[in-house]
């Protein structure tokens, strides 16, 4: 067991953050645990912000990872609104904004990351949103009802996954939404275009617009008010709001600038780690959003945003941290909710990386499962309102062995029985 005179300083208030620091106690570790966030909220979980809270059907206390008193009831010292400006690595200290220096053991960096930003002119008008903090989601959470109230219009950049469960969001409370995306069809990167079809129909037959092939150049105004947005084919579209849902980029400056290594933006970016999450510095390690990892059975690196990745990163790194043998191999795994579809995603299977798409059921009513296969090996998996399959879907990605196609599209043959 690490000594208790040992300090292990966490960087990040997220979920990832916070699940460290309840596994360093729950490993055993007396020793001081600090966590530093940046917002002044308790470390809180993000899906919500775009689904349930988002809709109003979960209340604000739902998001957070513990109730507030969790944290000194652990005796963790919990640094809420400090932001972490530089890592001293040769004396192994961090710095915070108002000059105060903390020493540490060992160091876990959970930065996360923050919305892409369009350079275009209107993006100050007031309506102009982006969605990564709890702030973000009360506010936009409160457009949306005005939105539904007055029949208002949101344009959406970015048919992604926030901007299409917001834009369910938005059609629940009454809203008008048109999405520009620069795409054929939503999720095109991810799904493949037939797959991405399968939610540009969704979202058609509840009344949402999609311009594709299409980028914002402006937004317009009067009075500091959003009036309409303008898109590089001519277009003009009317909005009284824009969600920016772009994507997001790892916060990885604090990294850079204490010399860690870094993986290329065009290679996915974040800070580069080994498959126990152990940065190119011994003392430091990274998870969540961040953490671009050396994944062990997919034998790529591999930087994950979703959820599961810092709900099961931030355990794996504190376990690491401790000394403990780590070998994060988590199949990837993410989740959404729109309308009346649930869906679930295992694996990872990248534009150019599979050859062949199976479905199981019927994708006329959204209740199948697809699989991505390169070989005739599962590589990814997506059911769609088909439910307690994840368990066999990761299985059969784990095993990297080839199927038989026909067999994975018939639903009398049991996902067990391939494995």
């Amino acid at each position: 067991m690490v000594d208790a005179d040992q300090t292990f300083v966490i960087v990040g208030g997220g979920l990832a953050g916070a699940k460290a620091a309840e596994t360093l106690r729950e490993e055993g570790f007396n020793g001081r645990v600090i966590l530093i966030g940046d917002e002044r909220e308790h470390p809180y979980e993000r899906p919500p912000l775009s689904k349930g809270f988002l809709t109003g059907k979960e209340e604000r206390d739902s998001v957070f990872v513990h109730e507030a008193a969790w944290y000194a009831q652990h005796d963790i010292e919990l640094h809420r609104g400090q932001t972490v400006t530089a890592i001293d690595r040769e004396a192994r200290t961090v710095r915070l904004g108002d000059g105060t220096a903390i020493a540490y053991d060992k160091l876990l960096l959970a930065t996360g990351a923050e919305p892409r930003r369009l350079d275009i002119p209107g993006t100050d008008l007031a309506g102009v949103h982006h969605l990564r903090r709890l702030a973000h989601s009360e506010r936009l959470r409160h457009e949306l009802r005005k939105l539904g109230r007055d029949n208002g219009h949101l344009v959406i950049a970015g048919a992604g996954w926030i901007g299409l469960e917001v834009a369910s969001a938005a059609r629940q409370y009454g809203a008008e939404v048109t999405i520009v995306e620069a795409d054929p069809t939503p999720l095109h990167r991810v799904l493949g275009p037939e797959l991405g079809q399968l939610f540009a129909d969704l979202h058609t037959d509840h009344g949402v617009r999609f311009h594709f092939g299409a980028r914002l150049t402006e937004i317009t105004g009067q009075d500091g008010m959003v009036l309409a947005v303008r898109t590089d084919d001519g277009e003009e579209h009317p909005a009284h709001a824009v969600l920016i849902a772009i994507g997001a980029a790892p916060r990885t400056a604090l990294a850079e600038n204490s010399g860690l290594a870094l993986v290329d933006r065009a290679d996915g970016g974040g800070v580069a780690v080994d498959e126990s999450l152990r940065t190119s510095d011994p003392d430091v390690f990274a998870a969540g959003d961040i953490a671009a990892v050396h994944h062990p059975l997919l034998h790529t690196r591999l930087r994950v945003e979703h959820w599961a990745n810092a709900l099961n990163g931030g355990p794996a790194a504190a376990r690491a941290m401790l000394g403990q043998r780590v070998s994060y191999d988590r199949v990837p795994y993410f989740f959404t909710d729109q309308y009346d579809l649930g869906m679930e995603y295992s694996g990872w299977a990248p534009p150019g990386s599979y050859d062949q798409v199976v479905v199981r059921g019927d994708t006329g009513k959204r209740e199948f499962i697809a699989f991505w296969l390169k070989e005739g090996r599962v590589l990814a998996g997506m059911n769609v309102n088909v439910w307690d399959v994840t368990e066999p879907i990761q299985k059969l990605i784990r095993a990297r062995t080839p199927v038989d196609p026909e067999a994975l599209a018939d639903p009398s043959v049991p996902l067990e029985s391939l494995i």
